[in-house]
C-alpha cells in the first residue's frame, strides 16, 4: 500500500490530495455558513496559524481546512502533485 499524498496548505499542514473535493475563496457568504456549519459538527480544522482565512478547502468527509494561503496557490499545489511523474 502506498503512502498517501499530502498537500502542503500553509505552516507544516497538510491534507491528503485523494481527499479533497473543492478548494474555493472564504469571503463569500455560503463560505462562511459553512464554516461555521462545520465548527458546530465539529469538522473544522483551522491551518491558518492565526493568519486570516483566504482558502476553505472542503474534503469528502465532509471536513472543512482553512488555510491562509491564496486560492491561487492552493490549486497551482495540487495541480503540481496530481500532474503524473
Amino acid at each position: 500500500m502506498s503512502a498517501p499524498v499530502l498537500l502542503n496548505v500553509g505552516f507544516n499542514n497538510a491534507v491528503a490530495v485523494d481527499r479533497i473535493v473543492a478548494v474555493v475563496a472564504a469571503d463569500t457568504s455560503p463560505m462562511k455558513r459553512l464554516r461555521e456549519e462545520a465548527a458546530r459538527h465539529q469538522k473544522l480544522v483551522d491551518a491558518t496559524n492565526g493568519r486570516r482565512t483566504r482558502t476553505v478547502i472542503v474534503t469528502d468527509s465532509d471536513h472543512v481546512v482553512l488555510s491562509s494561503l491564496q486560492p491561487e496557490t492552493v490549486v497551482q499545489r495540487l495541480a503540481e502533485l496530481r500532474r503524473p511523474a
